[in-house]
């Protein structure tokens, strides 16, 4: 019977510029791109890169809250499976991802309405 491990998930908040440093140190001990997303919380984006470890289940998540227009750099180059979670974050929430390695220029969805679920802009800006 296998044995089942339950660790602890594990949330740091960084900022943006540290985002490729700490994917290459989670890489390098093993861990591997689980999931990133987006999401509005009122009226801010926060950003969700998780990684896990397929021995020891460990989960570890980065977590951006970008200002807003703040560049967030890409995170495909070291991690390729990032392409599709990074142009969805750009295309739906308005991340401003940079320097995508396959950068699908906004068309990865037929929508119509732009970003539909970027942060609402307060009146005045």
């Amino acid at each position: 019977m296998t044995e089942v491990k339950c660790p602890e998930n594990i949330l740091e908040e960084i900022r943006a510029d540290q985002l490729p440093e700490k994917v290459m140190a989670k890489m390098a001990e093993g861990y591997r791109l689980s999931q990133a997303c987006a999401a509005t919380i009122e009226d801010h984006l926060e950003l969700s890169y998780s990684f896990a470890e397929d021995n020891s289940f460990q989960y570890y998540t980065f977590r951006i809250l970008p200002a807003e227009g703040e560049e967030i750099p890409s995170i495909t180059r070291i991690c390729p499976a990032a392409i599709f979670y990074e142009n969805e974050m750009r295309e739906l929430f308005g991340a401003n991802i940079t320097l995508i390695a396959l950068d699908l220029q906004d068309k990865m969805y037929r929508i119509e309405e732009v970003q539909p679920f970027a942060p609402e802009k307060k009146e005045g800006e």
